[in-house]
């Protein structure tokens, strides 16, 4: 153990050992005269703040030992268990990583559940930890309603907003959930937290919400310490940040006061329950043993600094109140201090020794958990789910009714259609069928988006179901999080690929983490909407051309769809739908732009990009599609890529050389099996990739390739390493069908085995149009 620790181990033992017995008070009395707390109410409090202190020692004891891996502790912050206090066992908890004490209080009340070693078990990253089975220390537990949380700073705001907002339009549907309708979500953060633009956009979104007459009980806690890490906090900052905000009730409490922290943590619980409303609680805390096992705080602060915070712990404070009351004796503290100690000590020792992650295939079980049976059945189930079930039969005997046509907002709607069309008719049918899904985004409501896919969705629907959100994507994403949470699927829409970047960190660091942090016991299933890629008309620019996709490729578990037109942007949109019902899944589902309202293919008029999209037409993750099935040449595209490779297909043949086409659709997991067929069944391939030529694709499509022991000629043909600029300039710098053409005579003139035919090629009927 750390010197620091053990000092705070013998200044509590000393401090209590001074202290005067004073005549004995009943604990089912109320502790203080005219008080509602009684000193039963204290002794828990204490046994919470007590079992955290000795964790955080056990901790430091097993990191010093090596045999512990996580060391951010809780110490000057066990006032938060007044906050697990004051609310409800099933009120859902999205936890700071200092709130142990909270983790404790909650999970104690709780039968069957064992804080001590469950803690313990996480800072010994065994396989047996109960919540994120050894990959990671978090305060978790299904049980307790405890949503695990990353140390990233702020992130869980936005999810906790969205699924304060979730609960009550849960009961509001007749949504089956996790949680009463009646529940108060508390989340908790840092003083520096508070300063970031993840937890000031969360709030603001919280207030704006709850303006527009939508319930928002949400309790957001500051555990205001004063130091985020090195950086002091000025002492009023978080009361003049948050205090005075018009629509957030604001509360203030000493966490190092037992009384006052019960106290105003039950009133505050109380006012959200009760008006279903947000509001704000500081509670003032301190930070002992500094940021982390290997921080030294005298390089940064003064000895009388931490002095100070010294004489403020909170647990000899609540020590100190149930001596002074007379409900309990210093003997009787130590005793119960000691014997905690004990209880501790032993668990540590055992949850050193368990058995840790072994294998690769064991750590990313949780990650992308694949039933593409299940998945099937539900993306071809024409009926629908039975009310107040989100779990439906595990067979495919539910698929029932093949064959009826698709509806547009209610009406039979048989003819060819636009990519655009295509989407807005799933989505119908979807809403129709499913009361789970909820669409939502900037523009998508009384407007219909700003391409119109959306359109007539709210008007059939109702604005319970399609409505429209702040201009904000964290928010966006945060509301798509929360309500995945309480029962939904949600489907949301970010307006542009560019807009999204200012979010990320809500798909990659909370989305796709925790089915990780949970080993699989909470999910996150949502269709992520997202208009993107360049070759827009007459409008343009970077901020609405974005073509880089590449932040979003290497996010483990995450499906990144992309269909090209309209059966498949039908198809994969429903299968999306399934995977996340199913299984949880994380979908991105890239729209592009450009194609939205393409008819044509090959000439004007010929109508040539317009499809027939089924309502039972499945396309499962990871399969592509093939145009044709010349013998000379595969051309691997996606997107904008496919109906260029289909024109430049078409020039090639009059060179006499007769290629196929290869439609990814899929960019994560790659089609890698399709995709490797048809470049053995020609030998040649060349990737026409529209992103950039670095982090794009095509990166990944040849990569995939050589790993899989291809040993053809292999090339590619991108965009530029370029944002995309306003006017004609786009051009260029984006991939077209000249770069395809010129890339493929290169790619074929360079394999010298095979010399392609000339006049005498066949021709290919399915460059006449976009047939399969």
């Amino acid at each position: 153990m750390t010197e620091q620790a053990v000092d705070l181990d013998e200044r509590f033992r000393t401090a209590v050992a001074a202290l005067v017995a004073r005549p004995g008070r009943p604990a089912d009395q109320p502790i203080a005269p005219g008080g509602a707390i009684t000193g039963a109410a204290c002794l828990e409090l204490f046994e919470a703040q007590a079992t955290s202190r000795h964790l955080d020692l056990a901790a430091r004891r097993l990191g010093s030992a090596r045999r512990g891996y996580y060391s951010i502790g809780s110490s000057g912050h066990e006032g938060n268990a007044a906050v697990a206090a004051a609310l409800r066992v099933t009120d859902p908890a999205l936890l700071h990583y200092r709130s142990g004490a909270f983790f404790v209080h909650r999970a104690r009340r709780v039968p069957g559940l064992d804080p001590i070693r469950d803690v313990l078990l996480g800072v010994a990253a065994a396989a047996a930890d109960p919540i994120s089975g050894g990959r990671h220390k978090v305060f978790g537990s299904a049980a307790a309603n405890v949503i695990p949380q990353t140390s990233t700073i702020a992130s869980h705001l936005p999810r906790a907003v969205g699924l304060a907002f979730a609960i009550d339009r849960a009961a509001r549907l007749g949504v089956a959930g996790p949680w009463p309708a009646d529940s108060v979500v508390v989340c908790s953060f840092g003083d520096a937290s508070a300063n970031h633009s993840t937890a000031a956009g969360a709030i603001n979104a919280a207030i704006h919400t709850a303006g527009q007459g939508i319930a928002m009980p949400i309790l957001f806690v500051c555990e205001d310490n004063g130091i985020g890490i090195s950086v002091p906090t000025p002492p009023d900052w978080i009361e003049q940040a948050y205090g005075s905000r018009p629509g957030l009730a604001y509360f203030a409490a000493d966490g190092c006061a037992a009384l006052d922290a019960l106290s105003t943590a039950n009133t505050a619980a109380r006012w959200v329950r009760d008006r279903r409303a947000p509001a704000f609680l500081r509670l003032r805390t301190v930070r002992l043993l500094g940021h982390a096992g290997s921080d030294v705080e005298t390089a940064y602060r003064r000895p009388a600094e931490i002095a100070a915070d010294l004489a403020r712990d909170p647990v000899v404070a609540t020590a100190r109140l149930l001596i002074e009351s007379g409900v309990a004796t210093p003997a009787c503290v130590l005793d119960r201090y000691a014997d905690i100690g004990r209880r501790v000590a032993t668990a540590a020792e055992l949850a050193s020794t368990e058995p840790k992650l072994a294998s690769a295939a064991a750590v990313i079980a949780p990650i992308a958990p694949a039933r593409p049976a299940l998945v099937r059945a539900d993306a071809l189930r024409t009926e629908p789910l039975p009310p107040n079930e989100r779990e439906h039969a595990e067979t495919e005997d539910t698929i029932a009714g093949r064959g009826a046509p698709q509806r547009r907002n209610g009406a039979a709607h048989t003819e060819p259609m636009t990519l655009a069309q295509a989407i807005n008719e799933t989505l119908a049918s979807l809403l129709a069928r499913d009361r789970d899904l909820l669409v939502f985004g900037e523009d998508v409501g009384r407007k219909g988006g700003v391409y119109g896919v959306t359109k007539g969705l709210q008007k059939t629907f109702g604005a319970r179901r399609v409505f429209d959100t702040l201009l904000d994507e964290q928010s966006v994403l945060g509301t798509a999080l929360g309500s995945a949470l309480a029962g939904f699927v949600p489907i949301p829409e970010i307006q542009y690929l560019a807009y999204l970047h200012n979010a990320a960190d809500q798909i990659r660091g909370e989305a796709a983490t925790l089915s990780f942090f949970s080993d699989g016991r909470y999910r996150n299933p949502m269709v992520v909407r997202i208009a993107g890629y360049a070759y827009q008309k007459g409008f343009g620019g970077h901020f609405h051309n974005d073509n880089s996709v590449a932040a979003l490729r290497d996010i483990p578990g995450v499906v990144l769809a992309s269909p090209a037109r309209a059966d498949d942007a039908a198809a994969m949109l429903r299968t999306c739908v399934s995977a996340a019902r199913v299984d949880g899944r994380v979908c991105l589902y890239l729209e592009p732009i450009a194609l939205y309202h393409t008819r044509d293919l090959h000439r004007p008029g010929d109508d040539g990009w317009l499809a027939h999209p089924s309502p039972v037409e499945h396309a499962e993750i990871g399969r592509a599609r093939v145009y044709g099935d010349g013998p000379d040449l595969t051309l691997v595209s996606f997107a904008n890529g496919v109906p260029m490779s289909l024109r430049a297909a078409r020039r090639l043949a009059r060179h006499g050389i007769d290629a196929r086409v290869l439609d990814l659709r899929w960019l994560a997991p790659l089609p890698v099996d399709d995709l490797l067929h048809h470049a053995r069944a020609t030998g040649r391939v060349l990737v026409a990739d529209e992103t950039r030529r670095g982090g794009g694709v095509s990166e990944a499509v040849c990569a995939a390739l050589v790993d899989a022991g291809f040993t053809g000629h292999l090339g590619r043909v991108t965009s530029e390493d370029s944002f995309v600029p306003l006017g004609p300039a786009a051009a260029t710098v984006l991939l077209d069908e000249d770069r395809i053409e010129a890339a493929a005579l290169r790619l074929l003139s360079d394999a010298t085995s095979t010399r392609p035919r000339r006049a005498e090629a066949r021709h290919s009927p399915e460059f006449d149009s976009a047939g399969e």
